[in-house]
């Protein structure tokens, strides 16, 4: 087996491109890498990753298990919360994907607002006739960082 150190890989015929036989794979350029997706189709590393994520338990006060770029939880009211973000987005157009973990009844999740420092999301009865807690929050965000 070879070990491989090095600083800085350039590409032979193209400098910001890296190429395994006869396909491209790698390209990059200032502050974006694409990888070569299904087919011929790029896709955007940067724009692939969640940049913000958490998972929360606690029926009524909500604590944080375990996430990535949240700093904190704030408990608006009955099934109300809203995830504050370590590091901000760069616009409130981002993607925000939520889910809810629960046992003996379904419950829906409204997202209530996106700014670009945090996330409010609102958890209700099936016919969203009334707030209500859950034992488990999951929420994600795609998009771009400021």
């Amino acid at each position: 087996m070879s070990t491989v150190i090095l600083d800085t890989i350039t590409g032979k015929s193209t400098a910001t491109t890296i190429t395994i036989g006869s396909t491209p794979v790698v390209s990059a350029s200032a502050n974006s890498m694409t990888i070569r997706g299904e087919g011929s189709a790029q896709t955007s590393i940067q724009q692939g990753l969640a940049k913000c994520w958490a998972n929360t338990s606690g029926d009524g006060t909500p604590a944080i298990d375990d996430s990535f770029n949240n700093a904190s939880v704030t408990d608006n009211g009955t099934g109300d919360q809203t995830f504050a973000f370590t590091n901000n987005m760069s616009n409130s157009n981002y993607c925000c994907n939520t889910g809810v973990l629960e046992t003996g009844f379904v419950i829906c999740m409204q997202i209530l607002g996106q700014a670009t420092s945090n996330t409010q999301i609102k958890t209700h009865d099936v016919a969203g006739t009334s707030s209500a807690d859950s034992d488990g929050k999951n929420y994600s965000n795609n998009g771009d960082l400021a």
